[in-house]
């Protein structure tokens, strides 16, 4: 059998400098694509494009996909006007990534949401988000971390029972953290499987559905040293093999 091919999804990046300001390039971060071939897949980057017969062509070759970080989702997606303290967002990323997770859906494909990956999942099983940290009820640690991608700096605890926990085989993890936002409230289609100690959501999966993992942290960015976030790809790439076996 050929290795499993994982779909990751891009965002935008416009210059503003050098030879080309105001230049838009298409990309992802090379950690999402060291990830898939350490876990013995092919990764392929999937351009932004709000075309569906264009994307239902590619979600063809695809045996699982990881919607990758970015841009904060526009609020309107959950009802809710911006906030001042609300940053970039990218409509266009909006249109592609909703349009895209719905048709991975639709094919049951193994499905892994990294950040704003997690963040989407969510809104579009009909969660809302926290716009910024500082709306949460009650304080929230420092998300946003001022060390390398590589370190962990903070603990996530992981439900008992959940694939999450299935996964790792323990109750508590250290994690990285890069955001501002958080889950506010999930859906009956979504089960919260990890949290940081001060209530924020680290990780969700999706209810009845074959593999459907969501992380708010980077595990990309700390699977070459830390056993626990490389198990996720694993995982993800065991259930990718498994949707291949049954093309």
């Amino acid at each position: 059998m050929k290795k499993p091919v994982i779909g990751i999804s891009t965002s935008v990046i416009v210059d503003q400098e050098g030879g080309f300001p105001g230049y838009e390039r298409i990309y992802v971060n090379k950690d999402y694509v060291s990830s898939v071939i350490s876990a013995g897949a092919v990764p392929l980057m999937i351009p932004m494009d709000a075309s569906e017969e264009n994307l239902r062509q590619t979600l063809d070759l695809l045996d699982g996909i990881i919607f990758s970080g970015g841009h904060d989702i526009a609020p309107i997606r959950y009802q809710e006007e911006p906030h001042q303290k609300l940053q970039e967002i990218c409509p266009e990323r909006d249109e592609f990534d909703f349009l895209l997770y719905r048709l991975a859906k639709e094919r049951k494909l193994p499905i892994l949401g990294i950040c704003r990956g997690f963040q989407l999942m969510n809104v579009s099983e009909g969660g809302k988000l926290y716009q910024d940290l500082s709306l949460k009820d009650t304080e929230s640690f420092k998300h946003s971390q001022g060390h390398g991608p590589s370190i962990p700096t903070h603990t996530a605890k992981v439900e008992a029972g959940s694939k999450f926990h299935d996964i790792l085989g323990k109750e508590e993890i250290r994690v990285n953290s890069f955001h501002h936002q958080a889950v506010k409230s999930v859906s009956e289609n979504v089960v919260i499987s990890g949290r940081a100690l001060d209530g924020v959501v680290e990780a969700i999966e999706l209810k009845d559905y074959p593999f459907g993992l969501g992380v708010q942290f980077h595990p990309e960015m700390l699977q070459e040293k830390e056993e626990d976030m490389r198990k996720i790809f694993v995982a993800f790439v065991a259930a990718a093999k498994q949707y291949q076996g049954k093309k």
